[in-house]
């Protein structure tokens, strides 16, 4: 039997993609195991998944001053310690690594081990940790044609962001009938990531007098950020968070309104739906979902509204824009070849492991 060792850690975006693998792995045969910190965040959705788990040693390797610089290169040394143990023991066919710090001591005791490495960069430019990977990495996966310029033109594989099998099964039907909404009018979903937005939301509500003229309108607002005010307006329907249904909604929405993190676009273009791109303004972050949303904006998947310029009447103008043209945004996704990066990535495990018995 065919063996991979999966990686990654330190936020839900580093672990996801990993078990959006799992199913297609189990199809082919592969025995899996998983490595990341001993009691990380990804420990716990791994071992959900009834996956072998073994917690390594992690520390964080930082740009600027910290005194947690002095002790933590000693952390990443037994975290390296620690991986190569087990992945001399284990003797892996394959090792896929989504990023995280977590992953930098396995995959450097990988290529020491002569183990191949497919690693995966989420964002536009590689971060550092993957940075340190790459030499050791015998591919490198992106979800951005502009990625491809800071690696290695023999490693760079242009794939897309691995997404949930389970989120591609969506029924409209069910979707609507969970949101008691009907299929007479098209349906917004808005999406402000997993905290929710409050520039978003009040936009959105803002708007929604206008917006509810012609459409359904289904906000997915994040915790503590309900109206109550608005609770029984016809065609509006609103959420603090939303797990399993949340297929059927995207399956029942027909323009969706999304932060721009590299994995939830991703999973826009993989289930081709028209979007408007609101990205986190690079005052509130290192301007990634920026970069994100101009390039899915440039290649013709999404319209983009960048959050400085966002009032309700330029959010009312671009959802009216975007319906419109909803033709051309799919027309578009369908050309892409970043929507089916399971079978990309598959692709190249099976080349690695070719030979492997």
């Amino acid at each position: 039997m065919k063996k991979i060792v999966l990686t990654g850690g330190g936020t839900a975006g580093h672990v996801t993609p990993n078990l959006a693998l799992l199913p297609s792995l189990r199809a082919d045969g592969f025995e899996v195991r998983y490595i990341g910190s001993y009691n990380g965040m990804e420990k716990k959705l791994i071992t959900a998944a009834d996956i072998p788990y073994d917690g390594i040693s992690s520390g964080k390797l930082r740009r600027y001053f910290d005194l947690k610089n002095f002790s933590d290169p000693f952390r990443v040394l037994k975290g390296f310690a620690e991986a190569h143990h087990i992945l001399r023991k284990y003797r892996p066919d394959v090792v896929f690594s989504k990023g995280g710090f977590v992953a930098v001591p396995v995959v450097l005791a990988a290529h020491q081990l002569k183990i191949p490495v497919i690693i995966h960069e989420s964002d536009m430019t590689p971060g550092l940790a993957n940075k340190i990977c790459i030499p050791s990495a015998t591919k490198v996966c992106c979800n951005f044609p502009e990625t491809l310029q800071y690696l290695p033109e023999e490693k760079a594989v242009l794939s897309g962001s691995p997404i949930r099998e389970e989120l591609l099964t969506g029924d409209r039907a069910t979707g609507l009938k969970y949101a008691k909404l009907y299929d007479t009018r098209p349906v917004i979903l808005v999406i402000g990531g997993s905290l929710g937005s409050v520039v978003v939301n009040n936009a959105v509500r803002a708007a929604l007098p206008a917006l509810l003229e012609k459409f359904q309108v289904i906000h997915i607002c994040g915790k503590g950020n309900l109206d109550e005010s608005l609770i029984g307006t016809h065609g509006y329907v609103q959420y603090e968070y939303v797990d399993t249904p949340l297929r059927h909604l995207f399956a029942a929405a027909d323009l969706v309104i999304s932060r721009a993190g590299a994995n939830s676009i991703c999973e826009l273009l993989a289930l081709r739906k028209p979007n408007i791109l609101i990205p986190l303004s690079a005052k509130a972050s290192r301007g990634d979902q920026i970069l994100n949303a101009r390039s899915f904006a440039k290649q013709g998947y999404s319209a983009l509204l960048e959050e400085e310029v966002m009032t309700a009447d330029t959010l009312l103008a671009a959802v009216n824009d975007t319906y419109a043209k909803r033709a051309e945004y799919i027309s578009a996704m369908r050309q892409s070849h970043q929507g089916n990066a399971v079978e990309t990535i598959m692709g190249l495990i099976r080349e690695l492991t070719k030979d492997a018995e």
